[in-house]
């Protein structure tokens, strides 16, 4: 199994994606933190994980409060002393031109998106000897559309991150890649209000969550062993039709 006996942190693992990804770490025989600032529902993803025979404990954090954010990683390194995979995905979007947006809307979504990316990072790699850490991206750091750009330009700056910290520890045996999703069929995805009002047309076929999970899932494990630094683009095509 890929993940056997890896401790494994997964922000934003109480649905979509980062649900998929950390249950399927636990089937492959990781030791999964699952961290979400849904405490009902992230415990329910852990709940999950054991009726399948799977080992998890929840860390409820707001992964946009540093202090929370050290908890999280604290209790990963109480019950197993160590970090082996780490998957940045929380993330959220506003939905607003940018002459409409307080810098304080701003700065959340930096704080949740980017910020966070930074402190996992940096509180996890001292405790991590091999291993890998995967980002979740988005399509938008590429192309994207009206009204999102803090979660545009958050997700460009994730993939830059990513180069920067790969150079880092080019050293180690430590890897660092993202992975760039498009249209996924997520709670995220369809409460968008562009979605909703057409704004923003969904062209192309929308992916699932597994599909997703697979990808992070490979650049997560050692046969990724030879992938540093870079993205993968996970998105049926869609980044040509966005």
């Amino acid at each position: 199994m890929r993940f056997d006996k890896k401790v494994c942190l997964v922000t934003g693992a109480a649905s979509g994606i980062g649900k998929v990804t950390a249950m399927q770490m636990a089937s492959e025989g990781g030791l999964v933190i699952v961290i979400d600032r849904d405490p009902e529902k992230g415990q329910k993803t852990v709940d999950d994980i054991g009726k399948a025979k799977g080992i998890a404990l929840f860390s409820q954090a707001d992964v946009g409060k540093e202090d929370e954010i050290k908890a999280a990683v604290n209790l990963a390194l109480q019950h197993w002393g160590k970090v082996d995979v780490l998957v940045n995905n929380a993330a959220m979007m506003t939905f607003k031109k940018i002459i409409d947006l307080t810098a304080a809307e701003w700065d959340q979504v930096m704080a949740v998106n980017l910020r966070s990316v930074f402190l996992f990072s940096k509180y996890c790699l001292p405790h991590m000897k091999k291993g890998a850490i995967v980002n979740i991206s988005s399509v938008h750091a590429h192309e994207s559309t009206a009204n999102v750009i803090p979660y545009a330009s958050s997700k460009g700056a994730m993939e830059a991150f990513a180069r920067g910290v790969s150079l880092e520890y080019s050293h180690s045996q430590v890897r660092i890649n993202c992975v760039a999703p498009g249209a996924v069929d997520t709670p995220m995805l369809w409460n968008n209000p562009n979605v909703k009002d057409g704004k923003e047309r969904i062209k192309g076929e929308v992916g699932k969550p597994e599909e997703v999970a697979a990808a992070i899932c490979f650049l997560a494990s050692d046969e990724a062993s030879y992938i540093n630094g870079t993205t993968l683009v996970v998105d049926g095509g869609r980044l040509d039709i966005l």
